[in-house]
């Protein structure tokens, strides 16, 4: 009996070292992509873990045949940040933009970013796996433009309504869901699709039945306050009572009081 009961520890003891290894791995996501520069992309991987984000640049065909015959290596470019580093990390399907604290001197200290695309066989792995494995561990400096599947799919969906989401020279069109914790805007255009947490919302209003505007904690340099304003044209008449509700689910933690007489 004691030694059966050994055994059955020690298969216990692989499984949880087998689990361990596996949802260890399971955690670090890698993706070949296009890093983009002024003269010339370069290919290579990111890999995003727990506690922040890699690039390493690799070489690309020509580069190959040249180590090939014997010429040296170029030195290749690399970097790591942590999330705490990272100042916005726009992610999308395709894209990948991460907006650093490091000032760019000879741009007048505008601040650094890289910007990354998807390439070959990771074509049909989107960046939406690291969306899945970043939207719970960031605050409001992530930005997901891209609708996640769940409010989508109206497992947290409240309400929806279809839109027009106003732009500066060309606008897209969509569903607005609203969700218990979160809202999404669902359109076909590339890049322009967003899921937003109530806590990445810093305002909400209405002017009239069939308009709505959010103000959002993503960085807009040409409208008040860094904050980017989204002006939605709503093609059916807004229910007052839903903007309500929404409007105080957004404000509830931010100490305000509410005025109940006039209801009454």
């Amino acid at each position: 009996m004691e030694y059966g009961s050994q055994k059955a520890t020690l298969r216990l003891l692989s499984c949880l070292v087998l689990y361990c290894v596996v949802g260890t791995a399971a955690e670090e996501l890698r993706f070949k992509v296009r890093h983009e520069r002024a003269l010339r992309d370069h290919p290579g991987v990111v890999t995003f873990d727990q506690s922040g984000i890699a690039y390493q640049q690799v070489l690309n065909e020509k580069q190959q045949a040249k180590v090939a015959k014997g010429k040296k290596p170029p030195e290749l470019e690399s970097a790591r940040w942590a999330y705490e580093d990272i100042q916005q990390l726009w992610i999308s399907p395709d894209k990948l933009v991460i907006l650093t604290y490091k000032d760019r001197k000879w741009l007048l200290g505008v601040d650094r970013e890289f910007e990354f695309y998807r390439t070959g066989e990771e074509a049909a792995a989107p960046f939406t796996a690291a969306y899945e494995l970043l939207k719970e561990r960031l605050d409001q400096r992530l930005v997901a433009a891209l609708a996640d599947d769940a409010a989508v799919l109206g497992d947290r969906g409240l309400w929806q309504i279809p839109v027009k989401l106003q732009g500066t020279l060309r606008g897209s069109e969509g569903v607005l869901i609203v969700g218990i914790d979160r809202l999404v805007y669902q359109t076909d255009r590339n890049g322009q699709s967003r899921t937003w947490r109530l806590e990445d919302i810093d305002n909400v209003s209405t002017s009239d039945p069939f308009q709505l505007t959010l103000v959002t904690y993503e960085r807009a340099k040409s409208q008040y306050g860094g904050r980017k304003n989204f002006q939605f044209q709503l093609k059916q008449r807004l229910d007052a009572k839903h903007f309500e509700a929404l409007w105080k689910r957004l404000n509830r933690d931010k100490g305000l009081e509410f005025l109940t007489a006039i209801e009454r």
